[in-house]
Formats: structure tokens, C-alpha cells, sequence
């Protein structure tokens, strides 16, 4: 089912806190990356013990973060398996924030964005043939997905409000290509998006040698900035 526009925003502190622990993103990225598990999975995964992974994971199924899904496994018996519930979770916008959530917030931006710059810079490597060869790791060379790595910088001039809309058809962008796991045709891989879009300083601060109008990202692609 398609997000609802606007997302649903977390303003409570304590799902604030609990998703901010370190533990608990890598038990998310795990579980986001590879699908569901166990915490005995998870354990061996992340170097704990799995009572530790237990009481992670009952605190974010708390706050809707994970929640328990069917056997993965045949014969699963007692286990039970996580899941990563997807949502479109927004927080609360600084000027909204209480000093507690900018602890909170500052806590979970900092864990999240090295985590994912480890994560783009391993997955680099096991692709681009760098460690480990093709991507069954036989040494056959880089993997041809490494050719479809998407990035790009570039900037643009946008107003306030033009922002917010870009940021809204980005987000309904990612919910057009969602399908359910069931729907997914063979030889499709899990593909990570991460957005970062904020403004430049004031335009008295601009530095009057850059050239107003379009501008060449570092793909050497042009980009409509005027």
C-alpha cells in the first residue's frame, strides 16, 4: 500500500531514544539489508549475545520500529524472526524541538549518516571488485551492478517552499518503485537512497565568483541550477 503523503512524524522522545541507540540501527541496517532474523542470527551478525539482541529488538517493536514475522527457515520451530516494518517516519522539524530531542536527534544523525558512509564505501568494494572479485566472490571481476551506482552532486535555486515540494516528489518517487515482496521479479536487488538536500548560506554570503545559472556535478552531468 502506498505512503500516505507527509509521512507519519515521531514526536515521542522515548522512540526518539530508542531508535538513536547504536545497537539498534545496526540491528535495523541488518535487518534492512539482509531481511529478516532471528536474534540468534542478529547475534552472530553484530558480535552479541542474544539476550542483548532480544532486549533490542523488544524495544523497538515498542515503538513500531521491527515487529514479528513467519518462519524464514524450514522447520523454524520456537524461533522467532524480525522483520524491519518499512515506513515513510519523519521527525519533527528543529525549530519544534525540545533540547532533549536535539541531544537526541544530534545522537541519531551522527550514528546514521557513518553508518551509512561505511556502508556505501563496503558495498563500493565488494562490487567495484575491490576485495572480493564478482558477486559470487570467484574473482571474475567487478560486479556489473558496480556500473549502475547512482551519485550525483549538483545544486540548485530553489525557494522555500520549492524545497519542501522537492523533497515530496522525491519521497513519492521512492513510493512509486515499492512493491510488495511477493511482487518482486528475479535478479532484483535491495537498492539504498539516501537524500541530503539543505541550503547553501544567505545570498549575501554567496561567493560572488561562482556562476549563477546551470552547474556541472562532479559526474561531469550538467545540472538546471538556474
Amino acid at each position: 500500500m502506498p505512503e500516505k503523503p507527509g509521512g507519519t512524524e515521531i514526536t515521542e522522545l522515548a522512540a526518539l531514544k530508542a531508535l538513536a541507540q547504536p545497537r539498534r540501527q545496526q540491528i535495523l541496517q541488518h535487518l534492512t539489508l539482509h531481511g529478516p532474523a532471528t536474534s540468534a542470527i542478529l547475534a552472530r551478525a553484530l558480535g552479541l549475545n542474544t539476550g542483548a539482541t532480544s532486549y533490542h529488538l523488544r524495544e523497538l517493536a515498542r515503538y513500531g520500529f521491527v515487529d514479528d514475522t513467519v518462519p524464514q527457515a524450514p522447520g523454524g520451530g520456537r524461533a522467532r524472526w524480525w522483520r524491519a516494518v518499512p515506513g515513510d517516519r519523519r521527525f519533527p522539524p528543529p525549530s519544534r524541538r525540545t533540547p532533549g530531542m536535539r541531544l537526541v536527534m544530534d545522537e541519531l544523525n551522527r550514528h546514521a549518516y557513518a553508518a551509512d558512509l561505511a556502508l556505501f564505501e563496503r558495498l563500493q568494494r565488494e562490487s567495484g571488485g575491490g576485495g572480493g572479485g564478482g558477486a559470487a566472490g570467484d574473482g571474475a571481476g567487478p560486479d556489473e551492478w558496480a556500473d549502475a551506482h547512482a551519485y550525483s552532486r549538483g545544486s540548485l535555486r530553489l525557494t522555500l517552499p520549492e524545497l519542501q515540494q522537492f523533497f515530496e516528489e522525491y519521497i513519492a518517487l521512492m513510493n512509486r518503485y515499492k512493491r510488495p515482496e511477493g511482487e518482486t521479479p528475479p535478479g532484483a536487488r535491495t537498492v539504498h537512497t539516501r537524500l541530503l538536500a539543505f541550503p547553501g548560506p544567505g545570498e549575501d554570503a554567496t561567493d560572488p565568483r561562482e556562476p549563477r545559472g546551470a552547474r556541472t556535478d562532479d559526474n561531469g552531468r550538467e545540472t538546471d541550477a538556474s
